[in-house]
C-alpha cells in the first residue's frame, strides 16, 4: 500500500525531488461540504522544474460538514445546545426532522 521506495528512487534518476513527508493528518474540502480525513497518511511530495505534486496513500474517512443554517434551526426548534444539536445531526446524515425529533 505504501509507495515503494524503487519507485522514489527512478524517479529522483529522472531528475525529480522527491521527498517523503511526516503528516499526520491530511484534509481535502471537497465543494458540496465534503472531506475527506486521511489519518496517518503516507505523503510523498515530488518536485521537477518548480511545480510540486503531493501523492497521498491511506484510506479516506469522509465526513460532511453540517450547514450552519441547519444547525442554528435544530437548535432554535429544540432549545438544545450547539455541541448536542451537531452531534446528533451526524449521527442522523443531517436528517433535520430526525434530529429535531431526537432532541425532543
Amino acid at each position: 500500500m505504501y509507495f515503494d521506495k524503487n519507485a522514489m528512487k527512478m524517479l529522483q534518476r529522472m531528475g525529480l525531488k522527491v521527498e517523503e513527508l511526516q503528516a499526520e493528518e491530511v484534509v481535502i474540502k471537497l465543494k458540496g461540504g465534503k472531506k475527506l480525513i486521511f489519518e496517518a497518511p503516507q505523503v510523498v511530495k515530488t518536485t521537477m522544474q518548480g511545480q510540486s505534486a503531493f501523492q497521498i496513500v491511506g484510506t479516506p474517512r469522509v465526513e460532511e460538514e453540517i450547514p450552519e443554517e441547519d444547525i442554528k434551526l435544530v437548535m432554535e426548534k429544540t432549545g438544545a445546545p450547539r455541541e448536542e444539536v451537531v452531534r446528533v445531526l451526524k449521527e442522523v446524515k443531517g436528517d433535520i426532522a430526525e434530529a429535531i425529533m431526537r432532541l425532543m
